[in-house]
Parts: C-alpha cells; sequence; structure tokens
C-alpha cells in the first residue's frame, strides 16, 4: 500500500504565509520551528463533492491544539477558512482531494528550543493533493513493541507533529511485511495503529479503545455519532489485543484511508461469523455522509 507519485500533482500550488507557489518553490525556513523541533500543529482533511468534510471540527482540533502549545500570533480561524478555500479553488480541486494544514509556531530569529526566539507570529502550510483512500480494501496490522504515547509524556489530544513513535512502529510494520503496526498503551491495552485509529465488532456491537492514550480521531468520532443514529451498538472500553484477534470484524478509521478493514492481525486471520457484515453498514453510511455533508467553497 505504498503510496505513489500522483502526476495529477506535478504543479501543485502550495499556500505558506499568503502566498501560493508552485510544489518546486515551497519551502519553510532553517529557522522555522517546525525544522528545529517539530514544533507544529496539523490536520488532516478531505474534501468530497466541492465540500470541505468536517471542516469546523478540523478547526476547532487546530486551534485547541495550537492553545495548548501555547503559539502567539496565531491567524484567525477565518484566515485559515480562506486560506484552503483559495488553495483549493488555485488547484481546480473539487473531489477526491486530501489536504494537510500544518501551523507552525513560526520562524526563530536564531536556532534553539526556547519558544521566546518566535517572535514573527505562527507559519501556515495549506497542502493539498490528489489523493484518493490510500489505503487497499483490506489491510493487515502488526503488534508493535513501540508504544503510544502517554499523557504523562506527550498528550495525545495534542495533535502535533511530533510522529516519531508512530514512525518506528511503521517502521517494524514495514519490517514485518505489514500494512500498519498496532499500538499498546503503557499497560498493554490497544490505543491505534501508527496512523489510524482501530474498531472490533464482536456479536453485532462497534467497539473502539478509549481515547486516552490515542488521538480522538475526528473520522472515529464520526463512524461512533452514525453509529448511535442508525441503531447499532457502539461502545468505548479498554480493549485487549486478544478481543481484535477474536472480533468477527477489525476496522480502521482516519482521513486519509477513511474506513478499510483488517484483514489479519499478527498473522491471526479475522473471521466473522456472524450472518452479515456490520462493517458493511457503517461503511455504507459513512459514504453517504461525504455526498451531502461539509462546507461548500
Amino acid at each position: 500500500m505504498l503510496q505513489q507519485f500522483n502526476p495529477a500533482n506535478k504543479d501543485l500550488l502550495v499556500y505558506i504565509d499568503g502566498k501560493l507557489l508552485h510544489r518546486d518553490e515551497a519551502k519553510v525556513s532553517v529557522f522555522d520551528s517546525s525544522v528545529q523541533g517539530g514544533d507544529a500543529v496539523w490536520e488532516g482533511i478531505r474534501v468530497y463533492n466541492g465540500r470541505v468534510f468536517s471542516l469546523e471540527e478540523h478547526l476547532d482540533r487546530l486551534f485547541d491544539s495550537a492553545h495548548a502549545m501555547l503559539f502567539r500570533g496565531v491567524p484567525t480561524r477565518e484566515a485559515v477558512r480562506q486560506a484552503i478555500f483559495e488553495t483549493l479553488r488555485a488547484n481546480h480541486m473539487t473531489d477526491g482531494v486530501h489536504l494537510r494544514l500544518t501551523l507552525t509556531r513560526g520562524v526563530k530569529i536564531t536556532s534553539g528550543m526556547d519558544p521566546r526566539l518566535n517572535q514573527a507570529g505562527c507559519s501556515l502550510i495549506v497542502l493539498a493533493e490528489h489523493k484518493p483512500p490510500v489505503y487497499p480494501e483490506s489491510i493487515t496490522l502488526i503488534t508493535s513493541s513501540v508504544r503510544r504515547n502517554s499523557p504523562m509524556s506527550i498528550d495525545s489530544k495534542i495533535h502535533h507533529n511530533n510522529l516519531i513513535n508512530n514512525i518506528l512502529a511503521k517502521i517494524e510494520a514495514n519490517n514485518a511485511g505489514a500494512d500498519a503496526g498496532l499500538m499498546l498503551d503503557k499497560d498493554g491495552y490497544v490505543a491505534e495503529a501508527n496512523g489510524v485509529n482501530v474498531f472490533a465488532i464482536h456479536d453485532g456491537t462497534v467497539y473502539t479503545p478509549h481515547a486516552d492514550f490515542c488521538l480522538p480521531g475526528i473520522t472515529r468520532k464520526t463512524v461512533l455519532r452514525l453509529c448511535r443514529e442508525n441503531g447499532i451498538p457502539a461502545v468505548e472500553k479498554r480493549m485487549s489485543v486478544t478481543e481484535f484477534y477474536v472480533a468477527d470484524e477489525v476496522f480502521t478509521t482516519g482521513t486519509m484511508g477513511e474506513l478499510t478493514r483488517v484483514r489479519a492481525i499478527d498473522q491471526r486471520e479475522i473471521v466473522n461469523r456472524a450472518e452479515s457484515s456490520v462493517l458493511g453498514k457503517v461503511q455504507e453510511l459513512f459514504r453517504k455522509e461525504t455526498e451531502s455533508a461539509g462546507v461548500p467553497f
């Protein structure tokens, strides 16, 4: 499932601090905080049928993360919204698009860790690409030895750019020939996969781990809401790897991959003993949601 270069993206225009630049010219300073220490927050957002899906929820999380990180000189919500719309229009994008929205602490007056060296305000980057869901119809997972961050270290509620532990889990999955690494919390319970939230279905009920050690994803939140609205039991609980091994169905959720079936974990095949697929119903509900929901631009 390695992503490939899409020729449709060869002349992308990227928004950086008020300017639209060709992808080959779109660069940030070596003094930018994202380069100096991964000091930035970000969102992944999808565009369907001329609408930006879950835009306000993503902006809520972006600004909450920036506030938690004590960013100064943050652009207004309307300025970020207009930067997104401007980028999409400039690239003639209306569907099958993934946005990477990044807000850094900004450029430092000299290299160093101290945020007081950031005296010019934040930097905003809007990268929009022609990118359909990146996962195939089904994927495999392996349990990673890399633990998901505890709030005692870096709180996963902050959607920050420090993704090293997720990357290390992905490297383990690559080396094992799997598509993603299943990450556990400090007590050995499942948290999430290295880039997506995870769900397991048992006897018609949809389960997902509490968002204590994982990012409470917006697609995850949408799935839980759709289940509630359509009479599908959905429960958040602590879950062991074994509960995922023996589930009727397992799936992942995320903006970049949407809802993806997991066919095996640690070489244990996920066998659906039920007469029908709850996942299929949830996937259809999500598809219908994307057809009409979102902010038009």
